[in-house]
């Protein structure tokens, strides 16, 4: 194969180029580096910012049977995320108990259930001694609708609570505990991570 002398010389300037920007763009970066004082701070966009330090109340103690799980919470409005430590109902046992019989969280700031799939099942409040409040939580992570539920005692024929349309996760708090939570039908929320070793 033969190149004529302009392709060769187009090619030798083309790498030229590129070379002299590659130098141009690490020079820079390592400016910017060095030039870094102990008093700039990297800017990170309210929706991006993960938690610095995992949530959750290190003298927590849970309830029996139940696993743990972080949420992260975006008000909406401009308000910076927030970041929770809640139990967690992952699996068909745990979800059917749920808050049952439960008047203390142990230190966790509710209780999310988790679906694989989504779904419109409603809530009901057998044999749950405490109000509640309850977000339903669509995959990508909009609020579908939210409700108190009254306790009701372990008999048949407890209200049922619909949610307003499929979700993905159920955030159960104590009756009215929702908003401190940032959780409201303008929030988003981010279900996954760790929390904070108890």
């Amino acid at each position: 194969m033969r190149f004529e002398r302009s392709e060769l010389r187009g090619g030798l300037v083309l790498a030229a180029v590129i070379v002299l920007v590659l130098g141009i763009t690490m020079a820079l970066q390592w400016s910017q580096t060095r030039n870094a004082g102990p008093d700039d701070e990297e800017v990170v966009p309210p929706t991006a910012a993960p938690a610095l330090v995992p949530p959750g109340d290190a003298g927590r103690t849970g309830v029996e049977g139940f696993d743990e799980i972080a949420i992260t919470v975006e008000p909406g409005r401009g308000a910076p995320p927030l970041f929770w430590c809640l139990l967690a109902a992952l699996n068909a046992t745990q979800r059917n108990r749920g808050l049952m019989e439960v008047t203390d969280l142990g230190g966790y700031d509710g209780m999310v259930f988790v679906y694989q799939a989504d779904t419109t099942n409603p809530f009901y409040m057998r044999n749950t001694p405490t109000p509640l409040s309850i977000a339903w939580v669509a995959e990508d992570g909009h609020v579908v609708s939210i409700k108190d539920m009254a306790p009701c005692r372990d008999r048949e024929g407890c209200p049922r609570y619909a949610p307003g349309g499929p979700y993905r996760y159920a955030i159960e708090t104590f009756q009215g505990d929702l908003p401190d939570l940032g959780i409201t039908e303008e929030a988003t929320v981010a279900v996954g991570g760790a929390c904070a070793p108890a």
